[in-house]
């Protein structure tokens, strides 16, 4: 072994502690570690940084499979990887990523609370539009490069705040993200319970063994609705359960509660998913029968003739081998209408949220985590815990 070598590499490699601060900056975390905010030491730029530490010794394949996915894509809608440092004495990984000051949990979670403490400020509908656009846009970049996200949530779609790239959204926690060849492996084989449950198709909590690009499409669907109305739609009181089997009872029913039970000529293929005859067991159709989409949405003020409404029915079809694509959805009418979609989600004044940094209590209070407004803490019990 040639050990001046060794030491050379060793004296030039960069350490993450000598080049930014972080310390007691912990902004959340995400699949596989946690996240700091972070400010170069040396001061040569103004820019903040993502931090993201991965948990425990050396590097995991989960890991390994993120870093090589983040690596390869580059796309104005996908969280960027800047650069990547392994520690040597403690065996640590870390990821830098810019800084992104928002996400759509805590955006949504502050109008949920101007709701519950009866000072209503909706999302205007031009920023919903934008938001969704740019969503689309990056999904579909990643299932035209043949990679499916698998985990998409209100947590995990981040956007900037002020500087060059204010109001981009940012898709990250690439961390269930999988490559999928054509035709599609069964990838239930590998880790068959994916998507936080109020995001997850109805044909995964069916078992399906061979599910495609459209469990994105379906999460996304269930993210517009949220920007719409300022809640989940398909909530469920149960959180999330680690378990290997994708079966999910009350899931299943919140989604029926909302949509109606799917009749045969809209779903003919729902008797052939492996958990059906599961959903059989003590089960009414007719608890059904007066529940649909258009009923839910006119609750919000949503036409049911609107291009808005039709685009999520779309979005949120049952069988997912007639839900639409990411490249028809980006082609809707319901962008080509005015207002347009603009790669600022607010482009006429200030960003009006705060900082989504945990631990701040002035943050905390503007973002709907004050005791006035506990009504909205029902909703998403942990998921403002994933970023990046």
């Amino acid at each position: 072994m040639d050990y001046d070598f060794k030491a050379k590499l060793a004296a030039e490699r960069e350490r993450v502690e000598d080049l930014f601060e972080y310390e007691g900056c912990k902004v959340g975390r995400g699949t596989y570690g946690h996240v700091y905010k972070a400010r170069r030491k040396d001061g040569k730029d103004e820019k903040e940084y993502a931090l993201k530490q991965i948990e425990g010794t050396g590097i995991s394949m989960s890991a390994c499979r993120e870093i090589a996915l983040l690596r390869e894509l580059k796309h104005p809608n996908v969280i960027a990887l800047q650069k990547v440092f392994l520690s040597h004495s403690d065996r640590k990984v870390w990821l830098l990523f810019d800084y992104a000051e928002h996400d759509l949990w805590h955006i949504i979670k502050f109008h949920r609370a101007s709701k519950a403490n009866k000072k209503p400020m909706q999302l205007p509908r031009s920023m919903v539009k934008s938001l969704l656009y740019q969503i689309l846009d990056g999904i579909h970049y990643l299932h035209a490069n043949w990679v499916l996200h698998r985990d998409l949530k209100p947590a995990n779609i981040l956007v900037m705040g002020e500087g060059p790239e204010r109001g981009r959204v940012k898709i990250a926690d690439m961390g269930f993200a999988r490559l999928f060849n054509s035709p599609l492996k069964p990838l239930a084989d590998l880790d068959p319970v994916v998507v936080t449950f109020w995001y997850r198709a109805p044909e995964l909590l069916l078992g399906a063994r061979h599910y495609t690009k459209a469990i994105d499409i379906w999460a996304i669907g269930c993210i517009f609705a949220e920007l719409l109305t300022s809640e989940p739609i398909f909530h469920c009181r149960q959180e999330d359960i680690k378990t290997s089997n994708p079966f999910h009872h009350d899931q299943l029913d919140r989604i029926f509660s909302v949509m109606g039970f799917p009749a045969d000529k809209d779903w003919e293929d729902i008797r052939k998913m492996p958990e059906y005859p599961t959903l059989q067991k003590d089960f009414r159709r007719t608890t059904y029968a007066n529940s649909s989409l258009i009923k839910y949405m006119e609750k919000h003020k949503v036409k049911p003739d609107s291009k808005v409404f039709l685009l999520l029915q779309k979005l949120l079809t049952m069988d997912p081998t007639k839900r639409i694509t990411s490249e028809q959805a980006l082609q809707d009418p319901y962008f080509q209408e005015d207002p347009l979609p603009t790669l600022e989600y607010h482009s006429t004044s200030r960003l009006n949220y705060q900082s989504s940094v945990q631990g701040s209590s002035q943050s905390q209070s503007a973002l709907g985590y004050s005791s006035s407004s506990q009504q909205s803490a029902q909703y998403h019990p942990s998921h403002q815990a994933h970023r990046y």
